[in-house]
This record gives structure tokens, sequence and C-alpha cells, in this order.
């Protein structure tokens, strides 16, 4: 990596500051979504892996609100988009005006330019403006009349939407659903934290007074620390087997891309970092499969007469997939060996 790369993307933290600098995070989106802590640290996971997230459920149940308590909790560039079937690209990515003053076009640049940007039933809007993300998601970039444009770092999607079955929806393209690190749902809380949820949102909204405890400076150390986390070479190859099997499986037409692989290893890193690990596990595989891998594939027909979910797809696959036996030791992990004789996976201290 060049030195003018690491400076856009920030310093080195240490472990203790790195720890510190994500739980605030945390327990900051926690004061709005209550009771759903893996799935806030999920989405801090995403973020942190330079990845996009996908919040899909029923209405009413708090997508909006993580994907603005998110953005909120870091002192960035936060744009909404609300997609609407009357929304048009132009409005995602920008246009040029003529200027009669200057006799010249001008560029105004749309909602993507912006640090976090929320955009809110993505799937409410037709397909033709659901591809304007297509490029900045993957890109960092859009081309508006043959001019490319960078966007800036850290850049995130958060984008919600309702079940196809609601009504006026469109389902986003196969390349859409593959941009999206990951796939998340909400779901209902439990009756102690909707009870507490009474308690807190009943006279006033937590999100209004929400304040960030993080900014984008921050948040570009925190994501070059993730960059270091080691992945030994059997972790590596269980990852290729997990999309593999999903390229092989009968019940599926259309399996997980490489680009699944890629981001399945990121947001691995990203977990084993928040978790206090400088290394990434096979149950770090296993945890994230379902939402990295689950929303790009496409299930048979039979399989959809049997009603078989591509969640329960992907998690039959990591049931039926043997972990790596590969366990080298490292020189700094002083823990016992495992009692087949092999050492568990190694930490790599800097």
């Amino acid at each position: 990596m060049t030195q003018q790369t690491w400076d856009e993307v920030g310093g080195l933290l240490p472990h203790d500051e790195f720890r510190t600098a994500s739980e605030a995070i945390v327990t900051n989106i926690e004061q709005v979504i209550e009771g759903k802590t893996a799935t806030v640290r999920l989405a801090l996971a995403v973020l942190l892996a330079e990845g996009h997230l996908l919040i899909e459920d029923v209405p009413g149940v708090g997508k909006t609100k993580l994907a603005k308590a998110l953005a909120r909790s870091i002192d960035c560039s936060v744009r909404r988009i609300q997609f609407t079937p009357d929304l048009l690209p132009s409005d995602v990515t920008g246009v040029s005006v003529y200027n009669q003053e200057t006799h010249d076009f001008e560029f105004r640049p749309g909602a993507v330019f912006a640090n976090l940007v929320v955009g809110d039933e993505i799937n409410r809007a037709s397909p033709k403006t659901q591809s304007a993300l297509l490029e900045c998601m993957e890109e960092r970039q859009v081309t508006v009349d043959g001019v490319t444009y960078q966007l800036q770092t850290p850049f995130m999607v958060i984008a919600t939407q309702n079940p196809i079955e609601m009504e006026g929806t469109y389902p986003l393209p196969e390349a859409q659903r593959d941009r999206f690190t990951a796939r998340i749902a909400m779901g209902y809380p439990g009756q102690a934290a909707e009870l507490a949820m009474l308690d807190g949102h009943g006279a006033t909204d937590p999100l209004q007074e929400l304040r960030p405890v993080s900014d984008a400076a921050t948040v570009r150390q925190l994501i070059a620390h993730v960059r270091q986390v080691h992945v030994a070479d059997a972790v590596k190859q269980y990852a290729i087997d997990l999309v593999t099997a999903t390229r092989e499986a009968p019940e599926l037409r259309l399996g997980a891309s490489p680009r699944a692989t890629l981001q399945l290893l990121r947001t691995a890193r990203a977990v084993a970092a928040l978790e206090g690990r400088d290394y990434v596990l096979p149950d770090d595989l296993q945890a994230l499969a379902v939402p990295v891998m689950a929303h790009r594939i496409i299930p048979t027909a039979d399989a959809q007469l049997a009603r078989r979910t591509t969640d329960a797809i992907v998690s039959d696959l990591v049931h039926r997939l043997p972990l790596p036996h590969d366990r080298q030791r490292s020189p700094y992990d002083t823990r016992p060996s495992a009692g087949n004789g092999r050492p568990p996976y190694e930490p790599r201290r800097p």
C-alpha cells in the first residue's frame, strides 16, 4: 500500500484505543436501539470492513432508526435518500446544470457525496434508479457526463427495504444485492426491550438527542486497524470452501460470487477486531455466512416450491462443511494444545 493511500485511510490505533472507540459507538447506538446488541455490532463491523449494509424487515421494527443512529454516532457528512417510484438516477448521483452567468455547465453533487448515505426503502424505487448506486458502491466514485468524481473516505451505504411481498416494491437486481456486504434483519424486540422502549421513547425520541462519539478520522484509523487482523491460510481456505459449497449446492441456481469471499473475509476481520482479537477464527466465518452470503444466492424453482429460504440453505451448508484441520501454532501463543494434538488457531502479534 502506498503512503498516500495510508494517509487517506488513517494510522493504526493501539488495541485499547480501538476497543474504547468501537465500544463508544456501539453504546451510543444502543441508546436508540434496545436489545439488539448483536445487530448493532454487525452493522459497525460492516462499516469497519469498508462495506455496505442492507437492512431488510417488516415496517416498524427500527430499520431506519438503526441506520440513522449509526450515522449520527459519527461526526461526518451524512445524507439521506428517500427512495420513491419517481426518484431519478440524477437525484442520487448528481447532475450538470447550465449556468447562464458563466455560460457553462456546472456539476451539482447528488446525495451519494457523503461519508454515510442512508437509503430508506430502496426497493420502492425503480431498478433504473437503484442501479445509480452500482458504481459508487463498488468503485467509490461517480461518473457524470464523462467526468469521474471520487467519493469521500470512509464511504458506506446503509439501505433499508421491506420484504418483496410488500405492495409497491421492486426486487433489487442481483448485481445490486451483491454489492451489499451483509443483509440483516432487525426482528421484533423482546418483551423487556419493548418495555424499555416504551419508557425511553414514550415522551421523547432518543434519536434527536443522540450526539456523535467519533469522527471520520477516527473511523479511518479503525479501518486501518481492521486491515491488519491476521487470517491463517487454513481459515482463508475455509472461506473459499464455504463459498464453493453454495456454487455446487443442488438447491441453488446461483451461488455466491468471488466478491462474497472477499467481503466474508473482510467482515470476519472486523468482527475479530471488535471481539478484541487480532486473528480470525473459523467461528467468525460460520457466524457471518448467512448475513454475508444468503442475499447473494438464488434458489432453484424446486427449493422455492419447498419454501426453502436462502438463509436456511446457507445455514445447512455451514453445518455440513467440516472445519479446517490445519491449526498451526504461533510462537506467541501460550494456550495449551487441543485434545487432538493440534494447537488452536494462532494470533499474530505486531
